[in-house]
């Protein structure tokens, strides 16, 4: 119940876990009017907590059961290891508690390291980031689709969505919360176009961090779902968890912490990702533009010189490197069927668009052209 009196100064202003699952469970009975509601569940702390709340209001009747629900593991293959292990037994615990759940991957020739071992394309970087529409936002757009085609009606996407995630998704969430039908407090709620594919709610966005682990690990007894194995991935620490190796972060620190605990040592290779990454995007192992390229429009590319994609050389010894890591980690980072693709498509001589084995090494020393006024000039070698 909501009580609109206000505080007296001697009593407690902070928001109490109590307060926060009251909302959340309250801002989702309004949302009756979506028929069918999708779930986007990464295994991180945040999602999970979202997944077991509305689980739990469901069984527990305080919340209309939607005409379907569709939990949607997103499985990237590059999770963390005992996150994924959690969340695949919270998805079997589910199933069997009759909700649907689905484990959302990448098609073959677009996963991790097929892309990029495979295709040749460079590591990914926060000026470069393919990875993450690749790897998770277009599997799970094609499943919405897949989703909505079959049911009819734009569905209700809820996700984990919290403020005091990162300065840069809190500013996102600021400038969205008064438009769209945002309402401030009562999650984030974003309206799109009718043709949208779905509108998106984050219930557990005022939710502090506290209210997030002491749902997880001290009211089990409650919601009656196992997630404890969460805890040695974040432990007390804010720690922000992604891919393996990420080359889009400075320090791998999820993974840092996990393997101080003696059951997840193994995993020490691991660390050997990102420097990696760097080794690949240097010249040595890349090819580059020797002529101007033109675009679409008419007008030279303004990186006339460009480096591109991986040497087939580069892909050999990137395979190489990281099957090392992964045997040593213990841990499947490329599949049998993953390898053998990246070998396919090796055969196949693939290279991304617009490039082939007839651009020349990055390495190699060659005239410099830059863009002057629109024009090109040329500054030959000294040396050759």
């Amino acid at each position: 119940m909501f009580h609109n009196r206000q505080l007296s100064f001697f009593e407690e202003q902070r928001a109490s876990l109590e307060w926060s699952v009251e909302l959340s469970v309250a801002a989702l009975r309004e949302l009756w009017h979506y028929p069918n509601w999708a779930v986007a569940y990464s295994g991180g702390k945040d999602s999970t907590a979202t997944v077991i709340l509305i689980c739990w209001a469901i069984r527990t009747g305080q919340i209309r059961p939607p005409e379907s629900l569709t939990i949607l593991y997103a499985d990237t293959r590059m999770e963390l290891p005992p996150l994924q292990h959690i969340a695949l037994l919270l998805l079997e615990t589910l199933r069997d508690q009759g909700f649907s759940t689905q484990v959302v991957t990448p098609k073959m020739d677009d996963r991790l390291f097929v892309y990029m071992l495979g295709r040749g394309v460079p590591p990914p970087k926060n000026r470069f980031r393919w990875c993450t529409a690749q790897i998770k936002i277009k599997p799970m757009h094609a499943t919405l689709q897949d989703l909505r085609e079959r049911s009819g009606d734009k569905l209700l996407m809820i996700t984990g969505v919290r403020l005091g995630e990162s300065a840069a998704r809190d500013r996102k969430i600021s400038l969205s919360c008064s438009r769209d039908s945002g309402e401030c407090g009562q999650g984030w709620m974003q309206v799109s176009t009718p043709e949208a594919l779905a509108d998106t709610y984050a219930p557990l966005l005022h939710w502090r961090l506290c209210h997030v682990y002491d749902w997880l690990y001290f009211n089990q007894r409650i919601h009656g779902y196992e997630v404890s194995g969460i805890a040695d991935v974040y432990g007390e620490e804010e720690v922000r968890t992604g891919c393996v190796g990420c080359n889009l972060a400075s320090r791998d620190t999820a993974l840092e912490r996990l393997i101080r605990k003696p059951t997840w040592q193994h995993l020490h290779p691991l660390l050997e990702l990102k420097p990696l990454y760097r080794e690949l995007a240097k010249s040595k192992w890349r090819k580059r533009k020797a002529e101007p390229e033109m675009r679409k429009n008419g007008l030279f590319s303004k990186n006339i010189q460009r480096m591109g994609p991986l040497t087939m050389e580069a892909r050999v010894y990137g395979l190489e490197r990281v099957l090392d890591i992964q045997r040593r980690a213990e841990i499947d980072l490329v599949t049998v069927k993953e390898g053998a693709r990246i070998q396919e498509l090796w055969s196949l001589n693939t290279w991304p668009e617009r490039w082939s084995d007839c651009d020349v090494d990055a390495s190699l020393p060659i005239d410099h052209l830059s863009l002057e006024n629109g024009k090109i000039v040329k500054q030959a070698l000294l040396i050759r």
